[in-house]
């Protein structure tokens, strides 16, 4: 490693940690209040950019408004810590976008978008010197299993291939069966995840390995309707990609995208109010006043508990009211950043140690269980959270300065601490502290030394960066609940797109190609007439 000075870096730490600007090729378009546009989009996270890509590649003249100094919402990707040191804001993994229609129909891999496949996919290490690796090898993953249970090694490897089916049948003809019987992978999904890996897995290792990553979306594995946890593991088989130089690569591309097919992407321009003439939606109304007219619709990516606030709630309807008014919250979300001279190294027994792009903490299956209850109290459980532990340095040199790397853990805490959300603010550095010794037990070589510059971001903290993640909720909602909105809202000309329509959170540009084929319908085409001259480079 290359010699570089920690007086720089820790200097450079007191840098504003949100001095975010846009990211270089973005933004040579401009737009000024008076231009007229086909389509305005009011926010810019990673689903409202595909959408306006869709609007924009049909030949629409489309606007782009983002509240923030940068698009991307949750797919973001700052120098947050230390200048060169590349952290994710949210999301770091995008399992589902390489291998969806959004990255062939958008050509997103000539716009800058490239993917790493880190292997092994996963460590999971453990306090008592025990670890399981998930590789993308079915038989090296067996290897890891078998050396804590070989029972357990033979159910995963006899419970891969029917699993794999499993989620090939999701949705086909065999799922549609109403009076069929529910097969062996559909009855363990339908308990709970804690009573899942239970039934199949002897190994308290195994159990809380398959839980504690299966807990990366979100929900408590003690959740009825959580058992498809129990084969997280399994799931993580395929591969979990990262974007190359960082999970804000994927806005980036889309950003060019747009403004390549004559749209235009604004920031700093957060959206306050819907302009609405004669009962329709023509237009929104900026923070600093200025107003952006739309002829054919306006399509928002702001949370419906914000939006339903920017136009008379008569307009909305009763029905719309009322379900906007029980909308619920999902656990909230922490992100803790930090930049250093090492990686995590897990020991793995004599002598050797091992880094991954990603790890998962948690001793015991029974952690699951509590988690509801803390929320509800307003308490963090510190002892034994599950963790996420992302390094993608290890795999991409790209997102650090030569030698060094960036770590960050991710989880669930709640947002109405009992003593108030604000209350955050005051315990922030002393949380993060006892989650940071909770790493270091595994990774005993992250040392003080080795730390360089931290950025914290609490469940309040996410809220601030983005408003669309209400009262923390990465994924926008609890996705344990069916309260997704259309993306065809009660006032005419206004859609919906982002993580409050279907599927709902995550990385998989899903809600935006969803929202843009409602909309191009209603204009009188669709993704499939858009996207036909596609067809011949398929």
């Amino acid at each position: 490693m290359s010699p570089m000075s920690r007086r720089i870096f820790v200097k450079g730490a007191t840098l504003t940690p949100l001095a975010l600007s846009s990211f270089p090729g973005l933004g040579q378009r401009t737009a000024t209040p008076g231009d007229r546009f086909d389509i305005v989009v009011a926010g810019a996270g990673h689903n409202s950019l595909v959408c306006a890509a869709y609007l924009a590649k049909a030949g629409n003249r489309v606007l782009v408004l983002e509240g923030r100094p940068t698009i991307g919402g949750g797919c973001k990707t700052q120098e947050v810590c230390l200048p060169g040191f590349k952290e994710d804001l949210c999301s770091s993994v995008h399992g589902n976008i390489r291998n969806s229609p959004v990255y062939r129909e958008l050509s997103l891999q000539e716009y800058g978008l490239e993917y790493l496949e880190p292997d092994p996919v996963m460590h999971i290490p453990f306090l008592d010197g025990a670890s399981l690796t998930v590789w993308r090898d079915v038989d090296r993953t067996c290897e890891s299993v078998a050396k804590i249970s070989k029972k357990d090694a033979e159910t995963f490897r006899r419970l891969v291939p029917e699993f794999r089916n499993s989620e090939r049948n999701a949705g086909g003809e065999s799922a549609r069966r109403g009076g069929a019987p529910a097969g062996f992978i559909q009855r363990l999904s339908a308990m709970s995840g804690y009573e899942a890996v239970k039934a199949i897995y002897e190994s308290e290792h195994m159990q809380a390995a398959n839980l504690s990553t299966g807990h990366f979306g979100g929900v408590p594995g003690g959740d009825i309707g959580t058992g498809a946890q129990a084969f997280s593991m399994m799931v993580e088989l395929n591969g979990r990609p990262m974007a190359k130089g960082g999970s804000g690569m994927l806005s980036v591309a889309l950003g060019r995208f747009i403004e390549a097919h004559h749209g235009v992407v604004l920031t700093n321009k957060p959206v306050a109010n819907l302009i609405i003439e004669s009962g329709k939606c023509a237009g929104v109304e900026c923070v600093d006043g200025s107003q952006y007219r739309a002829i054919k619709a306006v399509v928002s990516t702001i949370h419906v508990k914000h939006l339903i606030n920017m136009a008379p709630r008569q307009l909305w309807g009763d029905e719309f009211n009322r379900d906007i008014a029980i909308f619920q919250p999902e656990h909230a979300m922490f992100s803790f950043h930090y930049a250093s001279s090492e990686t995590p190294k897990y020991p793995l027994g004599g002598g050797q140690t091992i880094s991954t792009t990603e790890a998962a903490i948690m001793e015991h299956p029974e952690s699951v269980l509590v988690l509801n209850d803390y929320n509800a109290r307003g308490v963090p459980f510190l002892e034994d959270m599950p963790l996420q532990i992302v390094s993608p340095s290890v795999a991409d040199p790209t997102r650090a300065p030569a030698g060094y790397h960036t770590v960050k853990i991710e989880g669930t805490m709640p947002y109405a601490l009992k003593e108030g959300p604000k209350h955050w603010d005051v315990i922030k550095e002393e949380v993060a502290a006892t989650v940071f010794k909770r790493l270091t037990r595994v990774a005993p070589n992250l040392t003080p030394d080795k730390i360089l510059g931290k950025f914290l971001e609490s469940p309040l903290d996410i809220e601030r960066m983005n408003p669309a993640m209400w009262r923390g909720s990465a994924h926008h909602g609890d996705r344990r609940l069916p309260q997704f909105v259309p993306y065809k809202l009660p006032i005419s000309g206004l859609y919906q797109t982002g993580a409050c329509t279907a599927p709902g959170g995550s990385i998989t540009a899903l809600p935006g190609r969803n929202a843009a084929a409602a909309l191009l319908s209603d204009l009188g085409t669709s993704l499939e007439e858009v996207n036909k001259g596609d067809r011949k480079d398929a």
